[in-house]
């Protein structure tokens, strides 16, 4: 565990504040769920809660079997991070952060198709290698809540992704999102 130096109260409600830096840096913002967990040491923490973390075995093995069937690299996020990812090139996704862009298309509930010459392709993560060329992207939603994507991610610019990629992530992203609600 990392020493911030930043020293807190407690008020008489129970409260306390999580400075401005560390929500910023932990993206973490205004109605996000925390989960809090105490260790034998008497230490307090803070998680920020994920639901679609709760399915993260059967969201790997869901991708996996997605991967198989279409030959594309298959990712699975929450709003903040890749929770399952499969097929060629998952190692350089698994478990990184998403991109802003992508956040805000979660946040908009976008499900789109886009090549890499088009306005609407964007990039999953901050670093994401850029040779992938195409992508089907789905919004997970539960329970009127936007809470993560699949995504369909091809480098293969000679083939295009069409109505049955799309169709797949959205049929992917409706199940994961009906999983949730159980």
């Amino acid at each position: 565990m990392k020493a911030t130096g930043i020293v807190r109260r407690i008020d008489d409600l129970g409260r306390i504040v999580v400075p401005k830096e560390i929500r910023r840096t932990l993206r973490i913002r205004e109605g996000d769920p925390l989960e809090i967990f105490t260790d034998r040491e008497g230490e307090i923490i803070l998680k920020k809660y994920s639901p679609i973390g709760e399915l993260s075995q059967f969201a790997v093995e869901y991708s996996e079997s997605l991967a198989q069937t279409t030959g594309h690299l298959v990712l699975i996020t929450d709003c903040d991070h890749v929770v399952a990812a499969s097929g060629a090139g998952r190692k350089d996704f698994e478990g990184k952060p998403i991109s802003r862009q992508l956040e805000e298309a979660i946040g908009a509930r976008r499900n789109f198709l886009a090549s890499g010459e088009e306005a609407d392709f964007i990039r999953v993560t901050a670093d994401d290698p850029g040779e992938y060329v195409q992508e089907a992207v789905s919004t997970i939603i539960c329970e009127g809540d936007a809470i993560g994507s699949v995504i369909l991610y091809s480098k293969d610019d000679r083939e295009k992704m069409g109505e049955t990629e799309s169709k797949l992530a959205a049929a992917a992203a409706g199940f994961l999102g009906r999983q949730m609600e159980q």
